[in-house]
């Protein structure tokens, strides 16, 4: 499957910012004319703008028969990234969680099994709320290369979670 993150990840180049009908017409561009299979078109909760753009598209996607191929970036932030989708009418959440032992402790402070509660609690609440679960694992080559037991610690803790695909950036 292709996932696009060029309305989500583009806009983190400077100078790049677009407007909510230019997100939209993006959108139709890469669903209708390139036909990529996943869209990934905004960050919960970045701001008022990408609350917007998420909106315009969702709207249409809706209507279009494309709303299940819209994805949203959201945060191990309890209950907060999964209100926001929701409230823009979003129906995929892609979960950023932590692939390596280093952005564990390092960034979050936290234990590998805090992590996976607060993994868990996400995955749950979306759930309950009929949103489909992806999760990214953010630095997992450096959690594969450095810290391979608690990449297969995070996995075996999630496997039976729901999570529908599993995504390997590697940031």
């Amino acid at each position: 499957f292709i996932l696009d993150t060029t309305l989500r990840d583009g806009e983190q180049t400077s100078g790049v910012s677009f407007t909510a009908s230019e997100k939209l017409a993006l959108a139709k561009m890469l669903l209708e004319d390139v036909k990529v299979d996943r869209l990934e078109i905004a960050a919960a909760r970045v701001s008022a703008g990408e609350e917007k753009g998420a909106k315009k598209i969702l709207d249409w996607a809706s209507k279009s028969g494309f709303i299940s191929k819209i994805e949203i970036l959201g945060f191990t932030d309890g209950k907060r990234s999964v209100d926001w989708i929701k409230s823009v009418g979003g129906k995929v959440l892609n979960l950023l969680g932590k692939g390596s032992l280093k952005h564990v402790e390092g960034q979050l402070r936290k234990t590998p099994a805090e992590h996976l509660e607060d993994l868990k609690g996400v995955i749950q609440y979306a759930q309950s709320n009929d949103i489909t679960v992806n999760l990214y694992l953010e630095d997992w080559s450096n959690g594969m290369a450095n810290s391979r037991d608690y990449v297969h610690f995070l996995l075996d803790g999630l496997k039976a979670s729901g999570v529908q695909r599993f995504m390997l950036p590697d940031t």
